[in-house]
């Protein structure tokens, strides 16, 4: 595997095989010296065109838990401020001697133009490009969710784990790489949004889709419900009647908890609108796993970046 730039290019093989190696790392991070010499002598770079708390700071963290010198590369106060183009900035970091590219780019397809240009030769790592897809997200949902329902056996799959997945499924690369990564596992994906933010390709490859979050926990009975933010900086058109009637008809709170199974996985990719798509009855219930995502995030990417620049040596 030389780059990650989409959760629908890993097969069932490679997505395990990541899933696995995230339970070592998990181990590596419960350590009093949480390290291990594996990348020593690489150079990770964040390059991040879009503002970012976790995934930027989980990858310095992951990369730096392998021993790599990182190098932290944002828009603002750099020269792609001053006009710099992509490819000068992929062409400045080869010559610098990256060997690992993490981009985040309000782009859609900017860490497939960055992997495929030839500008660069190190493994680019897609850590959200514009509406289209972030990799990573999804196979940390996925490792919570086998971590938490299948007590992280190794080798195994998702099987038959059903998921719901409501809310701004239009503007969500969470969304898609969710459903593309949870699929190939073997779990059942049920879409739930208004029809203004249910994009008919999506809900063509999903088990089923609902307009109603009532009625879908009144018919299903879902493993976890993952709820996405609101992402009102991409909207360009009114596509609910207020966030008040978003709220009322989609959003999770008290009651709707109540009527889950009572082992159901609350689960949210960050950051959350709390009274908005959640309220803080359901975010902070004993159901919610969402600290548990943000923890599981330095693990998997801790597997992310051995996968592909360790070379196949030893994890110690």
């Amino acid at each position: 595997m030389k780059h990650l730039l989409s959760a629908g290019a890993l097969n069932r093989e490679q997505a395990i095989a990541i899933l696995d190696t995230t339970v070592q790392m998990e181990l590596v991070n419960s350590r009093d010296i949480k390290k291990l010499p594996t990348l020593r002598g690489k150079t990770v770079v964040n390059l991040f065109f879009e503002d970012s708390t976790r995934t930027r700071t989980s990858f310095e963290v992951a990369a730096k838990r392998l021993s790599a010198d990182v190098i932290n590369f944002t828009a603002k106060g750099s020269s792609v401020s001053k006009g710099e183009s992509l490819k000068d900035t992929a062409q400045t970091l080869q010559a610098m001697g990256a060997d690992g590219v993490i981009i985040r780019h309000p782009g859609s397809g900017a860490a497939h133009t960055l992997a495929e240009s030839g500008w660069i030769q190190a493994a680019i790592v897609n850590a959200g490009d514009g509406t289209h897809e972030h990799p990573t997200q999804a196979l940390l949902d996925a490792y919570t969710l086998r971590q938490k329902l299948r007590a992280n056996k190794l080798g195994s799959d998702l099987a038959g784990v059903k998921v719901a997945i409501v809310g701004d499924i239009a503007h969500s690369r969470v969304a898609r790489s969710n459903l593309l990564l949870l699929n190939t596992l073997g779990a059942e994906v049920y879409l739930i949004a208004p029809a203004t933010l249910l994009p008919g390709a999506l809900a063509a490859q999903a088990a089923g889709f609902y307009y109603s979050l009532d009625q879908a926990i009144a018919e299903q009975d879902f493993d976890a419900i993952m709820m996405l933010r609101v992402q009102s900086e991409r909207m360009t058109a009114s596509f609910f009647p207020s966030e008040r009637e978003y709220a009322r008809i989609w959003g999770l709170n008290g009651d709707r908890l109540a009527k889950l199974p009572s082992d159901t996985l609350i689960m949210h990719p960050g950051p959350m609108n709390r009274g908005l798509e959640i309220d803080a009855k359901a975010a902070d219930s004993v159901n919610s796993v969402i600290l548990a995502q943000v923890a599981n995030g330095v693990s998997v990417r801790m597997a992310v970046l051995y996968h592909l620049l360790a070379g196949g040596s030893e994890i110690e």
